[in-house]
Parts: structure tokens; sequence; C-alpha cells
């Protein structure tokens, strides 16, 4: 009977979350895991954040390019424009409206040609009076010459006073003054004439056209409806290039010395030349000295205002134009990296190296024989800290 009243609830097995308590063993493993992988957030964010804070190397960069074997020979390089030495805005010397242009851009001329005509209705018909007005002093002229020989025989038969010789001899004097004075009046009328005809004062080629028919051409321009010069016109053999060189480096500079020239529009086409004068006198705003460089010889190519870039050779230089242009990078951009000669580009913010083959060293550059291609970029210069997956910045200036 004791068993009965026995109370079994005590018996009942307890199968909440509450009731159960995990091994002292799998709670250690646990928290060793939570911490390893704390560990591991604050390195990556430790590396990310000096990543982030790290800008990487400043480099410069260089472009691979075509020069010239003559560069060599290079004691200084300076731009400069083609130009033409002789050069007219041709203009007329009277005002009138444009009645005919018979030239286009590109047009050869030669000296004498007519240009251009002005209207010229009003100083034809001045011509056309002063022509009569020389013709009817030319008749009185006639008859005044006639009087004064009759007047002579009478004088010396002594049939009229000699005063009335005079008469006759003044009128005579008095009519070949005005013949004179309408010769002059004559050619007036005729120069303006002239005037109205635009000439082209020398062997040339039109470089452009100012005016068109219709419009009003004045030799100063005075009105804003108004044209001075109708064309401009240049001689293209006498082509020479105007280079601004630096008064530090004036020096290097001489008379007659050997240069080579290239034009921005055909970079692998070089013409010989040589200083031909160098202008005695500084530009003080840019601190510069103007020189300027003769061809020797140039092609049809050659044209007024194209930029060129001029390299002067040491004295004694030739200037070879048959031997081909070699691309070139400059000579700190290439470095030696495990025995081989690389040159490093940029990939994504990092440095990547790229191995070549040198040759010639050209002044400051060198040649590359394979590897790099016209055009592509390379860092300039090259040191120790530069090597494969390098991060690197660009310098701005």
């Amino acid at each position: 009977m004791a068993t009965r009243d026995a109370d079994l609830s005590a018996l009942r097995i307890n199968r909440s979350p509450q009731g159960t308590k995990p091994p002292r063993r799998s709670r250690s493993v646990g928290k060793i895991i939570g911490w390893l992988a704390g560990l591991a957030f604050v390195v990556a964010a430790v590396i990310l954040f000096r990543e982030w804070l790290n800008p990487g190397v400043e480099v410069q960069l260089a472009t691979a390019s075509l020069t010239s074997p003559s560069e060599a020979d290079a004691v200084l390089t300076a731009s400069g424009y083609v130009v033409a030495r002789r050069k007219a805005a041709v203009a007329s010397k009277g005002t009138g409206r444009l009645v005919f242009l018979g030239v286009e851009e590109g047009d050869k001329v030669t000296k004498g040609q007519v240009i251009a005509r002005l209207e010229d209705a009003d100083v034809v018909a001045a011509r056309e009076r002063e022509r009569q007005n020389l013709r009817l002093a030319e008749a009185d002229l006639y008859d005044a010459k006639k009087n004064l020989e009759r007047m002579r025989v009478l004088l010396e038969r002594e049939m009229i006073a000699q005063v009335e010789y005079d008469v006759a001899q003044a009128r005579y004097k008095r009519v070949t003054a005005t013949i004179e004075a309408a010769k002059f009046a004559l050619r007036e009328a005729e120069v303006a004439v002239e005037n109205t005809r635009i000439i082209a004062p020398f062997n040339g080629t039109v470089l452009k056209k100012n005016a068109d028919v219709g419009e009003i051409v004045a030799p100063l321009a005075g009105a804003a409806s108004s044209k001075a010069a109708v064309v401009t016109i240049a001689d293209m053999a006498s082509l020479e290039v105007d280079a601004d060189v630096s008064e530090a480096n004036i020096t290097r500079v001489t008379s007659d010395q050997p240069c080579e020239i290239t034009l921005d529009a055909y970079p692998q086409h070089r013409y010989p030349g040589y200083v031909a004068n160098i202008v005695p006198t500084a530009d003080r705003a840019k601190a510069t000295v103007l020189v300027k460089i003769k061809f020797k010889k140039y092609d049809q190519r050659v044209l007024p205002e194209m930029s060129a870039k001029i390299t002067f050779l040491a004295a004694g230089s030739a200037v070879n134009t048959d031997s081909a242009p070699v691309l070139t990078v400059p000579a700190a951009a290439v470095a030696e990296r495990d025995g081989r000669q690389v040159v490093f580009k940029i990939k994504e913010d990092r440095a990547e190296e790229v191995p070549v083959s040198v040759g010639r060293k050209l002044g400051g550059s060198v040649e590359i024989k394979s590897g790099l291609k016209e055009g592509e970029k390379v860092i300039a210069r090259t040191d120790e800290r530069i090597k494969a997956g390098v991060k690197v910045t660009q310098k701005t200036n």
C-alpha cells in the first residue's frame, strides 16, 4: 500500500533544451572557432585598410615612339611651325565692290596675273574724260604753234608789233603746259583704273580666299562690312621652319648647324635642313629666341603652318633620310630582372613586366627591337621599387 501511494512524478525524464547541458569540451571548441573567425576578420580588415591607404608607387608614363637614328648626334630639340618666307595678303589700293575673283584656294598664280577686279565704271569714265581733255589740248597746241610761226614771219617783216608776237608766244607756252597737265591727269586716271585690278605680286599659291564677289573691298577695311585683303598667297618654294629655342639653350645653336626636320603630320619622314638665321632678339614673355631653319630639300607634302619638330645635330653630322626610324623608349624605362631586359606597363593599377629586346642607344633613348609596339605606354623610370604586381599610380603633372 505504501508503494501504491508513492509520488512517481520525480521519475519523469526532462526532455526540454534547458534540461540538457553540452559537454565542456564542445563549448571550448566553439569559443576557439569564434575567436579565430574574429581574428581573421580583423586581419582582413587591416589588410584592406592598409591597401586602401597605400596609394602605390608614383610613376610617370612614356610612349614607345619611332625615332630617327640621327638623334644619336642630337644636341638639342625644339618645336616650331612651317612658314613661307614670301607671303602676302593681296589687297586693293582702291575702294569698290568686288565684281570678279578668278582664283580659289590651292590655285597657282604667276607674277602680274589679274587675280580679281573691282567695279570700275566711274574710274574708266574719268579716264576717258582725261583722254578727251588731252586731245583738246593737243588741238589748241597745233593752232597755237601755227599762229606763233605766222607771227614770227610777220615780225621779221616788221608787219606787226613785238607785243603781238609776245602774246602768240605766251599762248603757245600756256597750251604746252596744259598738255603736260592733261598727260599727268590721264596718267592719274589710268592708275585709278589699275587700282581696281588686283595683281599677283609674285609666283605663288593661293592659301586663303578672304572675300567673295559682291563684297566691298577697301585698302584699310575701315567699315565692319568691308574686306581689306582679297586673297593670301605664298611662295611655296620659300618654305622654312620657325622654332623657339629657350634662352638657356641658345648657345647650343650655331649658324649653318645641320638639323633634322620632322613634321607631326608625317612622323616617319624626315627632311634635312640647316640653321639659316638666329634672330638677334629674345621674346621677353616666353624667354625664347627665334631660330629660322631652312630645308635643304622638301616635297609637296610640306605645307605652311604645319607643326614640326627640329633636332639640332652636332657639327659635321649628316642627316641620313634613307635610314628607317626605330622604335625607342627612354633608357631609364628599361631594367634588368633575372638576367632579362624588361619594361613595365600598367595594368589595373599594377606594374606588369614585359620582356624586351634592346638595341643601340640614341641619346637619352634606347632602341626596342621586340616586345613593344609603337604607341604603347610604359613606366618612364624604373627603379628597385618597380616589380611585377606592385601597385602604382600615375603622376597627374
